[in-house]
């Protein structure tokens, strides 16, 4: 579903950026990305999004390159990232079927999906309403379904419980494991290491834009540890 093979990416004028970065994501996985700040995790999602350029290495989404066929690849996935900026001028339902008129979604399809997900969230009665007028929340789950509107194989979410309350979370999480169960796969950084624990079937550990472990949490968090406390092992240690 997701190749990341050796991808390096520095920024000019900075030692920021990831160095070296092999990752494989397969139909059915819930990959976490974990790493304290800076350490290249919104650098990595943002390439594989094709929003930064790299300067060595290769990103296949579904078997395609997302540097030599960037529309074709995005056709593929969805991407939220941690702080979404939408078009704060149009309505929620404006917002909505914009991207899926971007996406070629039916509107018969596109009705049934906004219905659920709009329903599942409760933001039906606001997206009537300017985004302007949304919290931050709102935001946030706008966003989220927006994301779902057109079926996406892979989801690459940055940071997606922030801004959430603990329902919307739940079902965020839920929504998660349906989409990985129907065969799509999920790979997203989050800070919140108990959830990953408990929602992931793999994690990564990045620091200083260097992978540090990767592989399948039960093999990684073992003898009754927390991937919490493994975590703070790995990055005070490397």
């Amino acid at each position: 579903m997701l190749t990341i093979n050796q991808l390096t990416k520095h920024y000019k004028g900075s030692n920021k950026g990831v160095t070296n970065i092999s990752l494989k994501i397969e139909p059915g996985d819930i990959y976490a990305f974990i790493g304290h700040n800076g350490a290249g995790k919104t650098t990595t999602l943002k390439c594989i999004a094709g929003i930064h350029g790299f300067d060595a290495g290769e990103i296949l989404i579904d078997g395609i390159s997302i540097r030599e066929n960037p529309i074709a690849a995005k056709e593929k996935f969805a991407y939220i990232p941690d702080n979404p900026d939408l078009y704060e001028y149009l309505t929620g339902i404006q917002y909505l079927n914009f991207i899926a008129d971007v996406f070629g979604v039916s509107v018969g399809h596109r009705e049934k999906r906004i219905e659920k997900y709009a329903g599942l969230f409760e933001i039906t009665p606001s997206l009537g309403d300017l985004i302007s007028s949304y919290s931050h929340g709102m935001k946030q789950k706008l966003a989220i379904i927006s994301a779902l509107v057109h079926e996406p194989k892979l989801l690459l979410l940055d940071e997606p419980f922030v801004g959430l309350d603990p329902k919307a979370a739940v079902i965020l999480k839920d929504i998660m494991r349906e989409t990985c169960k129907n065969g799509g796969a999920i790979f997203f950084s989050t800070h919140v290491l108990d959830v990953a624990e408990k929602l992931c079937n793999k994690v990564a550990i990045v620091k200083d834009g260097t992978l540090v472990t990767s592989g399948n949490m039960e093999e990684i968090v073992k003898e009754g540890r927390s991937l919490e406390s493994i975590f703070m092992e790995v990055v005070d240690n490397v």
